[in-house]
């Protein structure tokens, strides 16, 4: 992608993750990990989203007493944060404090992006921010979750839940997922694609993917899709089908759905047209005007395809994606 911009550089995306009494340590290190480390893995001379803890008071007793922070800033750190995570913690039955709801609040009445994590979507819901919303939580918490907020429109069986300002992350690993879509929707999926290599975690679980799968012993040694998929990634120019991948990996068709049900949580089909999507973003953020070249490279076929799908995936049109992203846009990633 080239390089440098004629704009003055924008200042780091300012993110504020609140810890409070109990709260869990992986989705705090998911938030740090993701928004707070240097990427030196994207070429950039300056960082793009800049991290700061807050809570309710200086010391905090983390989920089972694991070990406690000292000197958290207080929640008033969060009052200049462009996006406010919250993680979550397990006795969700418990409410927050008042400090912490006034938090969430002011950060959505002010127009910040707000993101919950596991069940701090139980937080978000105590504030108030979901009536008659989507939202995601933890599984195991959705029959409690649904008792103590029945306005809000939990979708119980998907990854994440995006709707704008606010977002919803399901399990505790599902918080990976959410911050690389937020990557995505922030910088693109060039620059995405290069976090989540680094993090060597899958580029791209769409939101709408079933939390956990079911996975029976298998019938024989290795049913892995890796293989296959590396395959086909190095493919989608082709006119690859669902019948293609099954006769590639020696199965039916109905066995190889079966397998991606098991192992993605996904289709076949749906597989294929995300990886071709996100191969079509990317190379308009790297330079390609041309749609019907971009369609054709990517295995969408023609510009009218692309552009539907464009849509769907993103909210965008081509011209307004190239705008968005696109080269002079901002710093690239180095190859």
């Amino acid at each position: 992608m080239p390089q440098g911009s004629s704009q003055p550089p924008r200042p780091p995306h300012r993110v504020a993750v609140i810890v409070d009494e109990g709260t869990n340590p992986f989705e705090v290190g998911c938030a740090t990990e993701l928004f707070g480390l240097p990427r030196p893995e994207l070429g950039l001379t300056r960082p793009l989203y800049e991290v700061s803890l807050c809570g309710p008071t200086p010391g905090i007793r983390m989920n089972h007493g694991f070990f406690t922070l000292a000197d958290v800033p207080g929640l008033d750190t969060a009052d200049g944060a462009d996006t406010l995570v919250v993680p979550g913690r397990p006795d969700n039955v418990v409410p927050r404090g008042p400090a912490v709801l006034d938090t969430i609040r002011r950060a959505h009445a002010r127009g910040a992006r707000v993101v919950s994590l596991c069940t701090g979507t139980f937080a978000l819901a105590e504030a108030g921010l979901l009536d008659g919303r989507r939202a995601a939580t933890h599984w195991l918490w959705t029959d409690s979750f649904r008792r103590l907020h029945p306005r809000v429109l939990l979708e119980p069986d998907v990854l994440f839940v995006d709707e704008g300002d606010i977002l919803t992350a399901a399990g505790s690993a599902a918080a990976l997922d959410l911050g690389l879509h937020i990557w995505r929707e922030d910088h693109g999926a060039e620059i995405a694609g290069a976090v989540s290599r680094r993090l060597v975690f899958a580029a791209h679980r769409d939101g709408g993917q079933r939390q956990f799968v079911e996975r029976p012993m298998p019938h024989v040694p290795d049913e892995s899709l890796a293989p296959l998929l590396e395959w086909a990634q190095e493919r989608l120019g082709e006119p690859l089908t669902v019948t293609d991948l099954a006769e590639r990996a020696a199965v039916s068709p109905a066995t190889l759905h079966r397998r991606f049900r098991a192992q993605l949580g996904t289709t076949p089909l749906a597989w294929l047209t995300a990886e071709r999507v996100t191969l079509a973003r990317r190379l308009m953020e790297r330079g390609e005007e041309r749609l019907e070249v971009v369609a054709a490279r990517s295995g969408l076929g023609t510009a009218a395809n692309l552009r539907t799908r464009l849509r769907r995936e993103t909210g965008l049109s081509p011209s307004a994606y190239r705008r968005r992203f696109g080269p002079g846009v901002g710093e690239a990633i180095t190859s």
